[in-house]
């Protein structure tokens, strides 16, 4: 069984929900804190040993590219002024030379369509997704959860990330069956998209962590049209599902949509009260607007 090296991050989306602020910036560039959501995204994907990091970008994209670069002049500039603790942070968040990859989706055709974009990278290997709109936040990182499961299983077959969701938003979701129990992890046997309340097979939601064998691509090559007139990831892996296992894994761990304003702002405040340099002023500051 061959092992999770590599993770595809889809970051070309427009961020629409974020307008004005992703104008001109991406939106995976908006910071939770002091770190951009793509760095905590990738900052999780390598803690569970990912060692190949697969960026499918779009237009305006290039600061991505820019921000896990090496910039000669940030790096003087710091040396320069004695600043090694920065110097030290910068270099342990950069990927080494060949580790990270980039890849265009020159039209906006879905997350499916970015995924398959980023096949000739991936190759014929077993290879994580991660959607950089979800942060998850575990002692354990989520993928790393994730890749104990596709370890333990014993056998290929394809991840997904899971956590309860409460009935009256399960609407809003991707919604999976459940099948028989393993150590780590259960058998889905089924993924349905949106469903309404009283169709939902469970209350466990799909929370943008994927692990899927190479296979996916040849559907998505030719998968049509779904939801919103774009390529959806979930309607290719119904099909894969045909043909290969799928594993639910229920983590350990808070996640928080990030592509919501809500979720962005709840982010921000959950990270900063864990944060030991910034906690005490922080809650007493919120105590303040609170009253």
């Amino acid at each position: 069984m061959k092992r999770i090296r590599k993770a595809v991050f889809p970051v070309a989306g427009l961020g629409t929900r974020f307008l004005p602020a992703t104008k001109a910036m991406p939106k995976e560039m908006l910071t939770v804190v002091d770190r951009p959501l793509i760095q905590h995204v990738v900052d999780e994907a390598r803690q569970a040993g990912i060692e190949h990091f697969i960026f499918v970008t779009g237009r305006n994209k290039g600061v991505i590219e820019d921000h896990f670069d090496y910039q000669f002049e940030l790096d003087s500039t710091l040396d320069q002024r004695g600043k090694a603790k920065e110097q030290a942070a910068l270099e342990a968040d950069q990927p080494k030379a060949g580790e990270a990859s980039f890849t265009r989706q020159q039209r906006p055709l879905g997350l499916g369509h970015a995924v398959w974009c980023a096949r000739e990278i991936v190759g014929d290997e077993p290879f994580a997704v991660l959607l950089p709109d979800v942060l998850v936040k575990a002692k354990r990182s989520c993928l790393a959860q994730m890749i104990d499961a596709y370890n333990a299983a014993g056998t290929a077959c394809n991840i997904i990330a899971v956590e309860e969701t409460p009935m009256e938003n399960i609407s809003s979701y991707g919604v999976v069956g459940i099948g028989k129990q393993h150590a780590k992890s259960f058998e889905i046997t089924a993924m349905v998209e949106k469903p309404k309340r009283e169709a939902a097979p469970s209350n466990l939601s799909i929370t943008g962590r994927y692990i899927l064998q190479p296979e996916i691509f040849k559907i998505l090559e030719n998968q049509q049209t779904g939801a919103g007139g774009e390529i959806q990831l979930t309607d290719a892996m119904i099909r894969l599902a045909k043909d290969q296992p799928f594993h639910g894994v229920k983590f350990e761990g808070q996640s928080y949509d990030c592509g919501s304003k809500i979720g962005f702002l709840t982010a921000n405040v959950a990270y900063a009260l864990d944060r030991p340099d910034l906690a005490p002023a922080f809650r007493a500051e919120l105590k303040k607007l609170l009253g």
